[in-house]
């Protein structure tokens, strides 16, 4: 704790005077442009991942990066979903899953969580990506499998999200883009799905035209 509070300590003194302004802005209020769900892992850092400012994720953490499909009850992810699309009006949602995940191994193997009820339940949510991985996946190998995972339990996510009413309006009324996303911790390297090839590839590949708009709008920022 010592290294947390020391950290607040040169943030108010270092960091917080040089950004007043953008402070002094989210004080108030909020608008950003998207929803990012990604696992708790600690080794996710959203904002060095997307090099974003405070202000521009509505973050939502859980372990595997699971969305549960839509269902009368009340859950921290599924308020946060419908806060961030209906409130909010973020015209972006990423669900982000990542290599070397812990949730995702203990996916594979619930029976071997019982003395984890509550994460065994959670990770039921994954169950059809772990069928899908079993059968498809049998004849690979344990590294290739594990991959196979992680692209399936994030499209599985993205069909859970798409019941929620509140991103089916949105996605109905065209003003809603879901993305997929895997990102490799060892190599730095983040892959996103292409529905319309039901494949993952680089990110620089996969939203090429919009990173080359957006860097030619902000060279001389």
């Amino acid at each position: 704790m010592p290294k947390f509070a020391a950290g607040v300590v040169k943030f108010q003194k270092e960091v917080f005077p040089g950004n007043a302004s953008l402070f002094e802005k989210l004080a108030q209020g909020q608008s950003p442009e998207a929803l990012f769900i990604t696992c708790s892992d600690s080794r996710i850092e959203t904002g060095m991942l997307t090099q974003s400012q405070p202000g521009d994720l509505f973050i939502v953490r859980n372990a595997g990066n699971i969305v549960p499909p839509h269902y009368q009850g009340a859950g921290a992810t599924t308020a946060a979903i419908e806060y961030a699309c209906v409130a909010l009006n973020v015209p972006h949602i990423v669900i982000c899953g990542h290599t070397q995940c812990g949730a995702m191994k203990g996916a594979m193997n619930l029976e071997g969580l019982n003395a984890l009820p509550h994460v065994k339940e959670w990770l039921s949510y994954s169950k059809a990506a772990v069928d899908i991985t079993n059968e498809l996946g049998k004849d690979l190998d344990e590294h290739d499998r594990n991959l196979m995972l992680l692209e399936q339990n994030v499209i599985l996510q993205l069909a859970h999200l798409r019941t929620h009413p509140a991103v089916a309006v949105r996605l109905a009324r065209g003003d809603l883009r879901l993305h997929g996303w895997v990102y490799d911790i060892a190599d730095g390297e983040v892959y996103a799905y292409d529905e319309g090839a039901a494949a993952f590839e680089p990110v620089s590949k996969r939203y090429a035209a919009e990173v080359a708009k957006h860097l030619a709008l902000h060279t001389h920022d």
